[in-house]
């Protein structure tokens, strides 16, 4: 497959490399994620952009017309806010910003909401989403994902907690105003960024969270 590769520097065994404050290393590749695994059914299954668009029209592809689309490959790291982080993951998918170039945002907007199976969210800056290293992901160590991990595509913000990288991913909705996701409703770090230790919601500052949190 061909490919960009843009890497990140460590150890080959990953557990000497230097992770952010207050994570561990680990072995592997944890699953962690909250419901139940869902089934793929390729006949139903599409991605969507849609929300706040430039011209006010959504997009959508199959699985299969995803694989027309510009891919990379990106090793990272994920950390997981609960502190377990587990290194040098090579991903392979579609890059966001390829999604952007796509589908244009309409010039006001902040943030995306990227949605997965069972209505499962999560909120981000349009600044992290378009990231070079952000990515949809197909692909994981040169093999598709598993079920477990996220088949048929996952979103992947590496530089955030793993809460902003949802599996089953089915859409990107763009936002004028930042609202908040599944887990940032509960408690979590709206920012989530991992070197700065944002893990939860009473850690936030002015301007970290939606003006309007009722």
């Amino acid at each position: 497959m061909a490919s960009d590769r843009q890497g990140t520097a460590g150890t080959a065994a990953g557990a000497s490399r230097h992770i952010p404050p207050g994570q561990r290393h680990v072995n592997g590749w944890p699953v962690s994620h909250y419901g139940p695994v869902p089934r793929f059914r390729p006949e139903r299954w599409s991605l969507r952009v849609f929300g706040a668009t430039a011209d006010g029209a959504e997009r959508g592809w199959s699985f299969d017309e995803l694989t027309g689309l510009p891919h990379v490959t990106v090793v990272a790291d994920l950390h997981c806010a609960t502190g377990p982080t587990s290194t040098d993951h090579e991903w392979y998918g579609i890059p966001a910003t390829a999604v952007l170039d796509l589908v244009p945002p309409a010039p006001e907007v902040t943030h995306v909401m990227a949605w997965a199976e069972y209505g499962y969210s999560a909120n981000l800056r349009l600044a992290d989403f378009t990231t070079p290293r952000t990515l949809l992901a197909t692909h994981h160590n040169g093999e598709p994902l598993t079920a477990e991990h996220g088949f048929p595509v996952r979103l992947v913000v590496p530089h955030l907690y793993g809460y902003k990288s949802p599996k089953w991913l089915r859409g990107i909705e763009y936002l004028t105003e930042d609202r908040r996701g599944f887990w940032e409703e509960r408690g979590y770090h709206n920012i989530a960024d991992p070197w700065k230790e944002q893990r939860y919601s009473y850690q936030e500052q002015d301007g970290d969270g939606p003006e309007h949190d009722d």
